[in-house]
Order: structure tokens, then C-alpha cells, then sequence
């Protein structure tokens, strides 16, 4: 493969030759790959301060030191180079018999590590990189600091300032100042702010290129047992397409991944002695812990296949919403979801269950949870009223350190982690707190979510679904509540003008049509409750009464005409509720009464009980049976 530098590599060969003091933060404790031959072999891993090494020598600097507060300067890169010892003529220092000249941070002295800075960058006997690392750590808080700190970085800023240029070679080379640091505000602001010596530079996890070329080029071999590579190497030598699309595979699901963690699925993929056609099975190994992943599972397929017959048994009425839940669920399957875009870590799925109360929004999620991972307690419910405050983010994904909580962690990323095979269900997201949504972006976006603690916690195996209530009804501009739908609408119509409620709460009222783009056409609208279909719930649920009850205690009972046509009336009457209408109505006229017969008739068993009329205008209501027959 062609070199490839990485932006932030790039960046630093630039400004190296024009600003005296650069700032290094980001992704500042991961190792990087070389991505040029020189005074170090191409390809080689290395950390930070290893690569800078490498990088200025490469140059053409002749002396190369780093600093920091615990060991003050120093350099193990290269003994060879005898870098500390040049270094402390230079500054008139002396080593201790570690190789190192300690040196404070703060303090007035001329022996402070700024001071002995100034003096490298200032003299012009020899071109002088000096790299302070974990700059982050030279003072508790920028906003409070004691006037020797002050001073500290004072004397940091005239050190730039008197930098002088060395010819070496014929080129000429700036000494200079490079501070790496997790973040820049980690130090003063005044230090950087409009200061025209200062240049600051991101770095980033690896981009796609630079992973891929960690992964295609001469590190590839290494992340197999070597009797692996040999014997899976001699057939792809001659199909390398099909290596290609491995490594493409295992290059898109690795997005996000810093160097130290792909380093750790290449040990991990070597110590398993994973198969080259398998490799992107460690990635499954490294964040979950397990090789075999339910969504790869043959059992599933078949599962899918009959998963419209095993909805309609739950879920009655929404034949629509039942085939698109289902082919979001086909598409992950096949390996489908997000080929569109660039991110291959998003969630499996996403879907935006709306319409109206009761129509069967919480019983698909559940259902297809059972579906898919066995068990309808793999449906995780979060209720978002809970979520409305704007500290709710915290109770969500966890509070950050120092804070009341930080231990227990994020109700949401605990989940998770505990179960990363999962729906989550979050209902009613129009009543989370805006700060909320904005944790959905990323996670719709890039499928993960760094919690409170600093882990980082995968939701690429999930299918999340959204409930909402939007568009029932709207307010008009003093305020008023005004039907949006009714039960006489045509579904068309009726769905036509939910999603368009929909839409305009997401653009206008709060402004954030990108949350609605990461939704895309996963919009799902339930229908209501039509009297054919409230007479097959009604039926549903009052024939599970009756089977239990001949199962577990030998009651058989009937259902006369009269009784029948009283708790259909009942049901048709109450169809603005949905499903839970009819179910409260089941336990008004159904339950209640034939549980106080029951008891008061000394009932306990081996009983045949008719059911003849039921008088639903008594309160309570009132049941008349006729035993045996």
C-alpha cells in the first residue's frame, strides 16, 4: 500500500518549520503506527512520545528531550543517541544516575523546568525539539492557580518567543516547544489565546485510512498464530478478493477503535488462534465477551421466517406495523443495515413507533425481543417522563467522576453492558430532556457511548425503538389541544397526518430535524382499534381467562349469547383506549364479577358454569351463571 500520514502527522510537519510552540491533545495515550520508513521501521507501534522521537530525528533535530513533572527531562527512546547528555551541557544541568535532570514545574529558580525550556530554546549551539508530556497534570485547575504556576507557564510563552532557528545540514531548523495534553483547556487559556506563536492540533482515533493500513499492510500476518497464517494464507494467495473484503469487514467494524484497542484484537485474535475468514469474530470476542453472536445464529432465520404468524398471535390489527418491524429485522440479518452510510458500528435497527394509546406499541417490542433473543425480558423499557430534567442525562448514562453517583454508574449503559443483545425501549421520547436527545445522535450515529466511568459501551448489537404520543393531537397558538386523528379516518389519512406532526415537532418546535434524519423512514404508525379487530382481542383474551381456569383449577366455562354480546358492546364503546380499553373492560365485566361468584358461592373447582347475562349497568356490575348442564 501506498504511505499514508495520518492529518495530525501531516500537521506537525507543517507548522514544525513555522511556529515555535505546538499543543498536542486528543487521543494523546494511544499508540500510533509510523507511517514512513526512517530512523524507526515503517509500521512500527509506538506510543506518543516514542513517535515524536522518531519524528524529530527524522527531521534532522539534533537533540530530542522530553519532560514531566514526576521524572522531569529525559529520553529512554535511544541510548545511542545520547540525547540527555548533550541536553544538559546545553543548559548547564546534571544528569542523576538515572539518565534524568529533575526539575520542578514551579518556582522562581533558574533550575524550574520553564527556565531550563527557555534556555534550550534560546541558545542556537544546537537545533533542540523539547516535548512536555502530560501537560495536563502541571497544575490542579487552570482556574486557580498559584502565582508560581502563573509564572511557570509565563516563562513558557517567552520561551517560544526567543526560540532561534539552527542551520543543520543546509535546511534550517526552529527550536520548539511541544506540549501534549488531554485537552488544551486543561491549561490557561491566556496561554494559547491569540498568541500567533501557538498552534494546536487535534489528534483523533485512527481515521479509516489509517487503520486500514495497519490492517492490509506488513502488521496483517501478525495478528494470527503463525501455523494459521501459513495453512489460511496459501488459499487466499490466490484469492485475494475475498482477503479484501475480510480486511474491509474487519477495517468499517473497528470505526472508532483507538490503535491500543485494535493492538488488543490482534493479540486477542492471535492467543484464540481465530481463523483468517473468522477475524471479525474477535471483535464480537473483545466487546462482549462471547465468539457466537445471536444475530449470526441459522435458528434465526427460520425464527424470521415464521415471525409474522408468532406477532399476530400478540399483536392484533397492525399488519402494517408488524411487516415493517419485521423487515428492519431482515435487514440486520442479512447484513443490510446502515450499507448506505459510513458508520457499520450503528445499532441493528431503529424504529418510531407513534399512534394512538393501547394499539399494540409496547406488546411488538416485547414481542419481537422474544423473538429474536428468547425471552421477552430482553425488551429494556425506559420510561422518558423520568428523563425530563436537565441533569437526567446523568441518571441515563452515568454521572461524570466526583459527582453523587459516579459508582453506580448509567441506568441505560449498565443495561447494556449487562445485556448487549437487546431491544431498548424508550416510550414516549417527545418528554426526555433536549440534553438526552443529544446522547441519541451519537449513539443512532455511531452505535456506542462512553458512560460516566470512561468505558465505552456498544450498542451495535441492539435494535432501540421510540414510542411516542405526538400527533394525537395538536395546539393551536393560545395553547388548546385539538384533535389530530379520529377513529373515523381511513388509515391512510390518519397516518398521513401523524407523521406530519411528527415532522414539524422535530423541525420546528425544538429545532433538531437531525434527530428525525437519524429516524429516516422507520416511522411506524399503529392504527386504532377497529371493531373487527377489537371483537379478536376481546375473544383473545376472554378464551385465555377461560383456558386457565379449565387448566388450573377444572372450572369450565361458557359464554352465553346475552353475556358474550354485553362484553362486546362494552369493548366497541371503549375502542379510544385501544387494547387497554378492552382489557379494562374484561376486568369490569369479566373478572371482577365471576370472581366474587366464584368466592361467594364457595366455587373452588371440578365446576361447570354457564354464563348467561351480565349486567353492566349495576355498579358493580353484576354476573348471572347457571351451574352444571
Amino acid at each position: 500500500m501506498a504511505d499514508f500520514k495520518p492529518k495530525w502527522h501531516k500537521e506537525i510537519e507543517i507548522f514544525s518549520k513555522v511556529k515555535p510552540l505546538i499543543i498536542l491533545e486528543g487521543n494523546i495515550m494511544d499508540s500510533y503506527q509510523y507511517p514512513v520508513e526512517g530512523s524507526t521501521p515503517k509500521g512500527s507501534i509506538l506510543r506518543l512520545t516514542d513517535y515524536l522521537n522518531y519524528f524529530y530525528k527524522d527531521l534532522g533535530y539534533q537533540n530530542i528531550v522530553f519532560y514531566n513533572s514526576i521524572d522531569g527531562f529525559y529520553n529512554n527512546c535511544n541510548e545511542a543517541d545520547d540525547y540527555i547528555d548533550k541536553f544538559a551541557k546545553l543548559v548547564n544541568q546534571a544528569p542523576n544516575q538515572h539518565g534524568f535532570i529533575k526539575a520542578e514545574f514551579k518556582g522562581h529558580t533558574e533550575n524550574t523546568a520553564p527556565n531550563i525550556v527557555k534556555t534550550a530554546l534560546s541558545q542556537a549551539k544546537e537545533s533542540v525539539a523539547v516535548i512536555m508530556d502530560l501537560a495536563s497534570r502541571y497544575i490542579p485547575t487552570p482556574d486557580n492557580m498559584e502565582q508560581s504556576e502563573v509564572d511557570g507557564f509565563s516563562i513558557l510563552q517567552q520561551a517560544a518567543m526567543d526560540a532561534r532557528e539552527i542551520k543543520v545540514d543546509g535546511k534550517k531548523l526552529q527550536n520548539i516547544l511541544i506540549l501534549i495534553t488531554n485537552k488544551v483547556n486543561d491549561i490557561p487559556a491566556w496561554f494559547y489565546l491569540q498568541n500567533p506563536n501557538v498552534k494546536t492540533i487535534m489528534i483523533s482515533y485512527p481515521s479509516k485510512e489509517e487503520r486500514e493500513t495497519l490492517i492490509k499492510g506488513d502488521n496483517f500476518p501478525t495478528f494470527f498464530e503463525n501455523s494459521v497464517y501459513m495453512e489460511d494464507n496459501a488459499y487466499y494467495n490466490d484469492h485475494p478478493d475475498e482477503l479484501e473484503k475480510i480486511q474491509d469487514k474487519f477495517t468499517a467494524l473497528t470505526e472508532g477503535f483507538s490503535f491500543s484497542e485494535i493492538n488488543g484484537l490482534r493479540k486477542l485474535c492471535k492467543n484464540e488462534a481465530i481463523r483468517m475468514p473468522d477475524m471479525c469474530t474477535v471483535i464480537d470476542l473483545y466487546k462482549y465477551g462471547i465468539k457466537e453472536n445471536p444475530w449470526d445464529s441459522p435458528e434465526l432465520s427460520e425464527k424470521i421466517s415464521s415471525g409474522k404468524e408468532e406477532f399476530e398471535k400478540r399483536v392484533k390489527g397492525q399488519d402494517y406495523a408488524i411487516t415493517k418491524t419485521l423487515d428492519v429485522v431482515k435487514r440486520a440479518i442479512t447484513g443490510m443495515s446502515g450499507l448506505q452510510g459510513s458508520s457499520h458500528a450503528r445499532p441493528k435497527g431503529v424504529l418510531f413507533f407513534a399512534g394512538p394509546t393501547g394499539t399494540g406499541k409496547t406488546e411488538t417490542a416485547k414481542t419481537l425481543a422474544e423473538l429474536l433473543f428468547g425471552d421477552d425480558s430482553c425488551c429494556i423499557r425506559f420510561d422518558m417522563s423520568e428523563y425530563s430534567q436537565s441533569h437526567s442525562d446523568q441518571k441515563l448514562l452515568g454521572a461524570p467522576p466526583g459527582y453523587v453517583g459516579y459508582e453506580a454508574g448509567g441506568q441505560l449503559t449498565n443495561a447494556v453492558k449487562k445485556n448487549p443483545f437487546s431491544i431498548l425501549l424508550f416510550d414516549e421520547i417527545e418528554k426526555a430532556h433536549p440534553s438526552i436527545l443529544d446522547k441519541f445522535l451519537q449513539i443512532l450515529e455511531d452505535g456506542r457511548m462512553t458512560d460516566g466511568q470512561g468505558n465505552t459501551v456498544y450498542f451495535s448489537e441492539t435494535i432501540i425503538i421510540f414510542t411516542s404520543n405526538l400527533g394525537i393531537y395538536t395546539q393551536d397558538q393560545q395553547g388548546e389541544r385539538h384533535a389530530n386523528i379520529t377513529q373515523e379516518m381511513p388509515y391512510n389519512e390518519m397516518a398521513k397526518n401523524i407523521r406530519e406532526a411528527i415532522e414539524n415537532h422535530f423541525k420546528l418546535t425544538l429545532g433538531r430535524p437531525e434527530i428525525l434524519n437519524r429516524i429516516g423512514e422507520n416511522i411506524v404508525v399503529f392504527d386504532y382499534i377497529r371493531p373487527p379487530v377489537a371483537e379478536q382481542i376481546l375473544n383473545h383474551q376472554i378464551n385465555k381467562i377461560v383456558s386457565n381456569l379449565a387448566s388450573e383449577k377444572h372450572i369450565e366455562i361458557t359464554v352465553g349469547e346475552s353475556a358474550a354480546k354485553t362484553l362486546l358492546d362494552a369493548a366497541l364503546g371503549n375502542l379510544a383506549n385501544g387494547g387497554r380499553g378492552i382489557g379494562n373492560v374484561v376486568e369490569n365485566l369479566f373478572i371482577n364479577p365471576l370472581s366474587r361468584y366464584l368466592f361467594d358461592n364457595g366455587i373452588k373447582g371440578n365446576t361447570r358454569i354457564t354464563i348467561e347475562s351480565i349486567n353492566a349497568e349495576s355498579l358493580p356490575a353484576e354476573m348471572h351463571c347457571r351451574v352444571g348442564g
